[in-house]
């Protein structure tokens, strides 16, 4: 007698399950499979598949588009959210944007979460749900000079939890402090403390850029009159740690503003820590490499001429005004155009031309349109 024949791959409901799982993780990916028939309509509208759909693709995520606003004019002015993709993958403007009446400062996003300075409280928004959730300070953290980053938590909870990692230079010490606050618990955690890389020097700052997630460590720029650095927290250990930047990565000893601007980036060649500058029309890619001693230093990769691939002109310049971790895509203005640049490979793409200066907040998520 011979055995049942097995069930074709799309009758069979976890093989199916398997499969819509790996659908490309654009807007249109899932209402499109749900129009295929009422079976995998139900199965692609299952709340559980979705939760399962954005776990999947954590960790390429697409690019939906960015955020900016002027953050210190009056009238307040709403947190814009602009699209980068197409149709049918283009998210409307609207759906994303944040209103408020109130000065609100971006500190940056991640895993489909804001973070955001409402003076004088931190809100966590989810733009794509429209939950907020509005945190006090911990003592000792000032809001006009602390820097922070939002994540969700690395636990199977994660689609749910977040997490909110705060940086500040005490005003009492020489230290540079960090502290943590998980939604799990509701409450922040213990101070964690390193010293200043310039020990008294009164002029050391955490910067306003964003943090960026490399592996397991956030990092934030810190600077003093003489010397620019990298703060690490290892989300692991939750522990605090300063390194140098790359050779002549220096600020003005009058200006504290940086003779070459630049951004923590992901490495090329399998990640890892890497430093993105810009120097004049020149791009710099810089990698962390540990020698066979064990000692820690700087490698130059590549480097980029771009007024060739952009036509610039002598008048133009580039500034770095945003980073997309996950996408590894920077953000670059010319004083009249913003460039989107793919690092790895290396691609150009014209995003909009404007003579204003503006900060971009990439917004990197699995979202299904219609939701």
């Amino acid at each position: 007698m011979l055995p049942p024949a097995a069930a074709p791959p799309l009758d069979d409901e976890n093989l199916l399950t398997e499969i819509l799982l790996r659908l490309p993780p654009l807007p249109s990916s899932l209402p499109r499979a749900s129009l295929v028939c009422k079976r995998w309509r139900c199965l692609t509208s299952d709340p559980a598949f979705s939760r399962r759909f954005r776990l999947h693709h954590r960790r390429n995520p697409p690019l939906l588009g960015y955020f900016h606003g002027v953050f210190d004019e009056i009238p307040f002015e709403p947190i814009h959210f602009e699209p980068t993709l197409e149709a049918p993958n283009r998210v409307p403007p609207g759906r994303l944007s944040l209103q408020s009446d109130s000065n609100l400062h971006v500190l940056g996003c991640r895993h489909g979460l804001v973070l955001i300075l409402d003076w004088p409280q931190l809100l966590v928004w989810d733009p794509v749900a429209g939950h907020q959730h509005r945190l006090a300070y911990p003592p000792g953290f000032d809001p006009d000079k602390s820097n922070g980053a939002v994540l969700r938590s690395a636990a199977g909870a994660g689609e749910v939890h977040f997490q909110v990692v705060l940086v500040v230079v005490s005003d009492y010490e020489e230290r540079l402090l960090a502290c943590v606050y998980s939604s799990e618990t509701g409450a922040w955690g213990s101070l964690i403390s390193t010293p200043t890389p310039s020990g008294d020097s009164p002029d050391t700052r955490v910067w306003w850029e964003p943090a960026v997630l490399v592996g397991d460590s956030l990092y934030w720029m810190i600077a003093d009159t003489t010397l620019s650095n990298l703060l690490e927290f290892d989300l692991k250990t939750e522990s605090l740690a300063v390194m140098q930047l790359p050779p002549e990565k220096s600020c003005d000893a009058e200006s504290g503003v940086s003779h070459e601007h630049f951004t923590v980036m992901q490495a090329e060649g399998g990640g890892g820590l890497g430093v993105l500058s810009v120097s004049g029309f020149t791009v710099q890619l810089w990698k962390r490499k540990t020698g066979f001693d064990g000692v820690a230093s700087w490698e130059m990769g590549r480097t980029v001429e771009l007024d060739k691939l952009l036509s610039m002109g002598s008048q133009d310049f580039l500034t770095i005004q945003g980073y997309a971790e996950d996408n590894n895509l920077a953000f670059l203005w010319t004083g009249k155009s913003v460039f989107m640049v793919m690092l790895e490979p290396f691609q150009c793409e014209k995003l909009l031309d404007t003579n204003k200066w503006d900060r971009y907040y990439p917004f990197e998520t699995v979202y299904a349109a219609g939701t």
